[in-house]
């Protein structure tokens, strides 16, 4: 059963740092587009990075500069790292992954808060 598992959220202060993990099983990872999302309450879910099977990354323009998506394939792990983080960063990060098929998978999220 193909599976994301988030972690490292939790409560960051303005301007520090989070990283957020994702633990991938059940599918195959390496041949696969993986990504981050966020979700305020009450909105979509919005795409920040993406990152290809090759390595190729991607963000939209708002995280550029801030957050960072890395991959390692031999671990089965997608991390974002964020920086300099805004309380306008709090909302629910989720994982996401599209394998060769097109099939997709989404981990169940993870909270981050930025406050003081």
């Amino acid at each position: 059963q193909a599976q994301l598992v988030e972690s490292g959220g939790g409560l960051g202060q303005p301007g520090g740092s989070l990283r957020l993990s994702c633990a991938a099983s059940g599918f195959a990872f390496s041949s696969s587009d993986m990504a981050w999302y966020r979700q305020f309450p009450g909105k979509q879910r919005v795409l920040l990075a993406e990152i290809s099977s090759g390595g190729i990354t991607h963000y939209v323009d708002f995280v550029k500069g801030r957050f960072s998506i890395s991959r390692d394939n031999a671990k089965g792990t997608v991390s974002l790292q964020m920086n300099s983080l805004k309380p306008e960063d709090t909302a629910a990060y989720y994982c996401y992954g599209r394998d060769p098929l097109g099939y997709v998978y989404w981990g169940q999220g993870t909270q981050v808060t930025v406050s003081s």
